[in-house]
């Protein structure tokens, strides 16, 4: 008879390095015993992020499967950048060859929903493009350039645009209280005090 499952955790720990912690303390389980399994099993990993799938037992027993790095931690590293762009529109950040796409895409194959080389290309090509990572031999990088230029303009322009009417509000609501105050002050003296 298969054992009941009360819960499944996904968590990230880097390789080799996960301690009992708030994030394990809720699940119920032995804490250092699944540190013990998962970082026995990831110490030839470095220290790469290793999301993990826990499922978690009612005996409090529980199993756990492990993933590849995430694709933006591959390409962070391929790119060796610290972090993606921050509006990926408007900002590369980085170039990584084709090929370096193509190993990351055959290193995560066995996470994604495809078997095919070429559509997990196409999906880290995606995450690329999210990040501001353009892909030499993929992309074609001036075009991408001259586009990212252009949003930054357009972004630019259109902050302006919403510093102006701000300015603008500020400035109506600064005349009109100065046209109220006006009125107020020129009130004939028989409308003032009468009852």
């Amino acid at each position: 008879m298969a054992k009941e499952v009360v819960r499944v955790a996904k968590l990230e720990f880097n390789a080799g390095q996960a301690k009992p912690g708030p994030e394990l303390a809720g699940l119920g389980i032995v804490m250092p015993e699944f540190t013990k399994q998962f970082n026995d099993q990831t110490k030839d990993r470095g220290s790469e992020p290793v999301p993990v799938e826990i499922t978690i037992y009612k005996d409090k027993s529980f199993t756990f499967r492990l993933f590849t790095a995430p694709a933006a931690y591959k390409l962070k590293q391929a790119a060796k950048i610290e972090s993606g762009s921050a509006n990926s529109k408007t900002t590369i950040v980085a170039t990584i060859s084709v090929d370096q796409l193509r190993e990351i895409a055959e290193y995560k194959l066995v996470d994604l929903n495809t078997d095919n080389v070429e559509s997990a290309m196409k999906i880290i090509a995606g995450t690329a493009k999210n990040m501001g990572i353009a892909i030499e031999g993929w992309d074609d990088i001036a075009k991408l350039k001259e586009e990212a230029k252009a949003a930054k303009i357009a972004e630019q322009k259109a902050h302006a645009a919403e510093i102006k009417l701000a300015e603008d509000v500020k400035h109506a609501a600064e005349q009109k209280e100065f046209v109220e105050a006006e009125v107020i002050n020129k009130k004939p003296a028989n409308e003032e005090g009468e009852e």
